[in-house]
């Protein structure tokens, strides 16, 4: 239990580093440098951004955890197998980013008010930071996540739930040992009209994290989603405009026209998100999508080496036929599997490890809900993407990959699975 829990804080701190977390560290590097300094603000915000992310994550847990106990095989980062979430999330970064290129002041109503709400809503901001932070943060499954994950999914709820409440503590522990940091208060800037400046840069990585967003919802939903996604990214981007032009002119808090746009077209945008229809969810041909039926591996050129779709019946089919077999389980939104894919799986060395071996290629796609998928990682103990298998040839246990993998490993699985040692 404790090395789960040291070992889930530690994936924690990583996942820091993780591209999936990068756009929102805009955001806490900003909110250090507003306070200007500011050692009692700096603290307020630590505290709040640590408690953010620690109840978001505790959230996710809780209801991660009542989904498996009502049968349902989910794993780590289920909420974006949901297209309706990763809308909202594409809608709630996209509004982040108008926010920063200062289009409209979130929460900020008159002028007048605006020195109130900014020391009011400090600590809101840093605990929805936090929380945001938390819900990006679960495509990535850095180093240490794996055992401790897939130890808390199968113990009691208290003790699943302390697992990864130290994943959360070790997701806010960077951020808010920093604003706890007299050194660093002293050496922050002064705030000042640069800050507008960096408010417009910080924007560009959010709105690289909602693209990239938007792609993730195309592979699941297909043309009609994304046609979807674009249409409420305008309508949101038109709410803002009315908004702000409402704040600057001293319209809100009073029953104007412009108020009642606002409104109308919030609530438009939103629920259009919100009330997805099953005609723009269809299935999608998996990230892997181009998966081509190999019906033997070792007549593939290897610049032509394409995976086929992964199925139980199918593993069990080639393993009874004495093949070696590697398996990669990924999904669009797991950022960690698409690095991997551009590096190792789709290099030329790895392509021709495959045919030289005549390994069999499967791809499980876990971009969608997948039972089959998910209830195969269960029963392998694993719960977080990406998490890739190598069969070895003529029988026995299959070999469990680095998450982060790089070509001399996975050409070398290969090469021992194709002699048959695990």
């Amino acid at each position: 239990m404790l090395f789960a829990i040291l070992s889930a804080f530690a994936g924690g701190i990583i996942l820091n580093l993780m591209p999936c977390v990068f756009p929102v560290i805009s955001l806490k590097a900003f909110g250090l440098v507003r306070q200007g300094g500011d050692q009692v603000r700096l603290r307020q915000e630590g505290i709040a951004f640590f408690v953010g992310s620690l109840l978001a994550m505790l959230a996710l847990a809780g209801i991660l955890l009542a989904l498996r106990a009502a049968g349902q095989g989910v794993g780590w980062g289920f909420q974006l197998q949901s297209p309706i979430i990763v809308t909202l999330l594409i809608l709630v970064i996209l509004g982040s980013s108008l926010n920063l290129f200062g289009l409209f002041e979130f929460g900020v109503g008159l002028q007048r008010a605006g020195q109130q709400v900014d020391t009011k809503e400090g600590p809101l901001g840093a605990a929805l930071t936090g929380a945001l932070v938390v819900v990006l943060a679960t495509p990535c499954a850095g180093p240490f996540m794996a055992g401790a994950l897939g130890y808390a999914l199968v113990q009691p709820p208290l003790a699943g739930l302390a697992v990864f409440a130290a994943l959360g503590a070790g997701v806010a522990a960077p951020f808010t040992l920093l604003s706890f940091s007299p050194a660093l208060a002293r050496r922050l800037p002064r705030p000042g009209p640069w800050m507008n400046t960096l408010k417009h840069v910080l924007a560009f990585p959010m709105l690289a994290a909602a693209a990239w967003l938007v792609w993730v919802l195309a592979q699941q939903t297909g043309p009609s989603g994304l046609a979807l996604i674009l249409g409420c990214a305008v309508g949101l981007a038109f709410v803002g405009w009315i908004y702000g032009m409402a704040q600057r002119r001293g319209f809100m808090g009073q029953s104007t026209a412009a108020f009642h746009i606002v409104a109308g077209a919030g609530v438009v945008a939103i629920g259009t998100a919100i009330l997805l229809p099953d005609s723009a969810i269809r299935s999608p041909v998996p990230a892997a999508s181009a998966l081509a039926t190999m019906s033997d591996p070792s007549d593939a050129n290897p610049t032509e080496v394409r995976p086929i779709a992964w199925s139980a019946k199918r593993t069990q089919a080639e393993r009874a036929a004495g093949r070696p077999i590697f398996v990669d389980f990924s999904a669009a939104w797991c950022a960690t599997c698409q690095v991997n894919e551009k590096a190792v799986l789709s290099t030329k060395a790895f392509k021709d490890a495959i045919a030289r071996t005549k390994t069999v290629y499967m791809v499980a796609d876990s971009t969608n809900y997948d039972p089959a998928i998910e209830k195969a990682m269960n029963d392998l103990g694993r719960t977080g993407l990406p998490l890739y298998l190598v069969y070895p040839a003529g029988g026995g246990e299959p070999v469990v990959l680095p998450q982060v993998l790089s070509r001399d490993i996975a050409v070398e699985a290969l090469e021992a699975a194709a002699r048959g040692k695990a």
